[in-house]
């Protein structure tokens, strides 16, 4: 569950009059360059995942890197790296690796510039209201309703105005199952190489692979 939940994260810029439909559009476009002008992220998250009756089933803690479409997920259960066409996630328990090249859609779960990229096909944006960081930073916040069938119904961002980048990130599936992610931490314009998002199987010589492309 946590690599489907887990890096939905993006970024967003506040912006003033516009109708609300036009504002929410902006603050979306504004993301994306946002997002490439920052370069390589590395960011510290909290995660929790609520049943449908809202009771919070799991929550854990992690970091992630990014830049470009590559990322990095580190948490004390998995390792997930991504560099743009394959990916390779490490469960920690079963000392395994599996290796796929994951679709649009399922990159929508794990690669947060997949969100930035695909959001006027797949989502219809909103102003949702203004609210402050778990830091006690003004933000604004923006809801995503899904315009076609898929597994996601809304995705909210709570957007940080100081920096244009997400603090919060709530994402609803039409079984009513919750995600919450708490972004801090966060650092930008790190010189980050392509092959740190690669696996680096040195480091893990006795680990199964299972190549599932």
């Amino acid at each position: 569950m946590k690599r489907k939940w887990i890096q939905i994260v993006c970024c967003c810029l506040a912006a003033t009059g516009f109708a609300p439909a036009q504002k929410a559009e902006a603050l979306m476009e504004k993301a994306a360059a946002a997002y490439e002008k920052a370069g390589g992220i590395s960011a510290q998250f909290e995660a929790s995942f609520r049943d449908e009756n809202q009771q919070v089933a799991e929550s854990f803690e992690g970091t992630i890197r990014m830049k470009g479409n590559k990322f990095v997920l580190i948490t004390s259960d998995t390792r997930t790296w991504y560099d743009g066409s394959t990916q390779w996630t490490y469960v920690v328990r079963t000392d395994e690796v599996n290796i796929t090249r994951p679709s649009g859609e399922e990159l929508q779960f794990t690669n947060p510039v997949t969100l930035l990229r695909t959001w006027k096909k797949n989502f219809k944006p909103a102003c949702i209201g203004e609210s402050t960081t778990g830091e006690g930073k003004k933000a604004d916040d923006v809801s995503l309703a899904a315009r076609n069938s898929q597994d996601v119904e809304t995705v909210e961002l709570q957007l940080d105005r100081t920096t244009s980048l997400p603090a919060r990130m709530t994402v609803t599936m039409k079984n009513k199952l919750r995600s919450v992610v708490r972004i801090a931490g966060m650092q930008t314009g790190l010189d980050l190489p392509d092959e740190s998002f690669t696996f680096p199987a040195a480091e893990y010589p006795e680990a199964e692979i299972v190549d599932l492309r």
